[in-house]
């Protein structure tokens, strides 16, 4: 249940308020009586969303993160992909006042042990040490694959409009696809509401799908067909390398493990409603 803020604003940084969870929280955000919302972005003087103050906010100039979260209540923190992740995220966290509460976007991987290993295997889960031991209030999500993927050219679109294929490499493995929507449903309510300090939330979609059949649903949607090809870990990051061609052969290699497969019903403990499912979300997405 909502519960009502108070008389004085709410002051919430959103980081990365342009991206897939970061825009449709600050959406919410705004809908929320007594909230004040700074969108963090690299550039403020693009134009950005109606009630949102454009805030300058980038990961390479640590120089202007004390104006941004300068009087704020709660800052959501879209961790960065990048290798010095939990170095930056520490150093953000410090810059802020210690009542500000702390939202972080992790992912499945965030949850795997070994903080202490080298490379991306211990990287996600250094990134949430360096939340946990800020010593501020603080909620964690993990969610898994965002159905997001199906409609950005940066990840399939391309290939199933225009070839008709699905690349992945499940190696027959399930996927519990989650609408990047519902995580930001999730994060508004940690940012404002009691009673999510101290958690961490794995969010999932409400069933967990092969790929030949997520392959089902998007020939259905597109009205074309599409098929899955079952590619290799490294045809599917060909044209990547360093840390980024790292860390995602090893997210790949966990999805082939089953550990995006889980259900979990935390949309619906959260928020009050059921997570969309991947028909809903690509019947909406190819209609418009």
């Amino acid at each position: 249940m909502r519960t009502s803020t108070s008389a004085a604003a709410i002051r919430v940084l959103v980081t990365g308020v342009r991206g897939k969870t970061g825009a449709p929280l600050a959406e919410l955000l705004v809908a929320r009586q007594g909230v004040e919302v700074r969108g963090g972005t690299r550039d403020p003087s693009r134009p950005g969303i109606n009630g949102v103050q454009p805030t300058a906010f980038s990961w390479d100039e640590p120089s202007g993160w004390a104006a941004a979260t300068d009087g704020v209540d709660a800052v959501y923190v879209v961790r960065p992909d990048r290798a010095d992740a939990p170095e930056l995220i520490g150093a953000l966290l410090a810059e802020m006042a210690p009542r500000t509460k702390v939202v972080l976007l992790s992912d499945k991987d965030g949850g795997h042990p070994g903080a202490d290993q080298p490379g991306p295997a211990g990287w996600a889960p250094r990134v949430e040490r360096a939340v946990r031991d800020s010593g501020r209030q603080w909620t964690i999500l993990r969610p898994g694959w965002f159905m997001q993927v199906f409609t950005d050219p940066r990840f399939y679109r391309d290939q199933i409009t225009g070839a008709g294929e699905l690349p992945f490499p499940s190696g027959d493995a399930l996927v519990a696809w989650i609408d990047a929507r519902d995580i930001a449903a999730v994060a508004e309510r940690a940012l404002l509401d009691p009673g999510h300090a101290g958690q961490t939330y794995q969010i999932s979609g409400p069933e967990a799908l092969s790929l030949p059949r997520t392959a089902e649903l998007l020939s259905a949607a597109a009205s074309r067909p599409v098929t899955h090809r079952d590619v290799t870990i490294d045809e599917a990051v060909a044209g990547s390398e360093g840390f980024e061609r790292d860390l995602s052969a090893l997210t790949f290699e966990r999805v082939r493990a089953g550990g995006f497969a889980e259900v979990t019903d935390t949309v619906e403990h959260v928020i009050g409603r059921p997570a969309r499912t991947l028909q809903t979300f690509l019947r909406d997405a190819f209609r418009s």
